[in-house]
């Protein structure tokens, strides 16, 4: 996605429409490690996709960012609005920069160019598919392989980080693909829209509903060294319910179906 062969591919398909969904992400450990690869690649990746997208024409893009981009103690639950009223989450400052200035390259380009490029904010997501190496993955699917290695080598526990305290919200991969093309075909206002439930979990009752849903038997322990990140990040999504659209599948179903995928990888 950088610039190398980015205008041939434009070129030669001529897309009407673009989803942008590509990026570069982690968890607490990959984004505090890397942070000037995260937001090198990130802007890379942004900057080359929304501008060869202007450059040929196309008649709508959606881009993808994050309810990272939002202040580390932003009221909760999140509206669109608290965007830039805070200082930012450290451990992911860089990821966070790089998603603000791609929603604000699509705002300036519809300003400048009369571009219709809209703009979505994921909360976490998760499902088949998903980035399950421990060093770089999400909470969720690292939780998953955690349980899941710990009941294949009947360990009696599981260390999970933090204090378990912190409140998150997590969507199933195949609803967000839906609330995209949703607003693909339905959204060409200003502003940009948060993607999520509006259902929010600890992560101690996160790491509960997990090893159920593994089968361990062992113990969870809360190592609280080890930093929590932002303490509750619940975002608000009226904005994406008054458009018409809401979110299908439950946790527990998701949960269930993502560890399903997961265990047939390991087969």
């Amino acid at each position: 996605m950088t610039s190398g062969g980015l205008p041939g591919f434009f070129q030669e398909e001529r897309p009407d429409y673009v989803f942008l969904a590509a990026a570069r992400v982690g968890g607490i450990v990959a984004n505090n490690s890397y942070p000037a690869g995260f937001i090198y690649d990130n802007l890379m990746i942004q900057t080359n996709v929304i501008h060869q997208s202007h450059l040929a024409g196309v008649k709508k893009l959606l881009f993808l960012g994050s309810t990272c981009i939002y202040p580390k103690f932003a009221p909760q639950p999140i509206k669109e609005e608290y965007l830039l009223t805070g200082p930012l989450e450290p451990t992911n400052e860089a990821y966070a920069l790089a998603k603000i200035a791609g929603l604000k390259m699509c705002e300036f380009y519809n300003r400048q160019y009369g571009s219709c490029f809209i703009s979505g904010m994921p909360t976490n997501l998760y499902g088949p598919n998903d980035n399950f190496d421990l060093e770089t993955s999400h909470v969720l699917p690292a939780l998953m392989r955690k349980f899941h290695e710990a009941k294949v080598n009947g360990e009696a526990s599981v260390t999970v980080w933090g204090t378990g305290s912190p409140l998150r919200e997590f969507i199933f991969v195949d609803d967000v693909a839906d609330a995209c093309v949703f607003l693909m075909q339905t959204y060409s206002g200003k502003e940009f829209v948060n993607i999520g439930t509006g259902e929010e979990i600890s992560i101690r009752d996160l790491a509960l509903t997990i090893k159920e849903v593994v089968g361990f038997g062992g113990e969870i322990v809360f190592d609280s060294a080890k930093p929590d990140g932002t303490p509750r990040k619940l975002s608000d999504v009226s904005r994406l319910h008054g458009l018409g659209w809401s979110h299908r599948v439950p946790l527990p179903d998701g949960l269930r179906l993502a560890y399903e995928w997961y265990r047939k990888q390991q087969r």
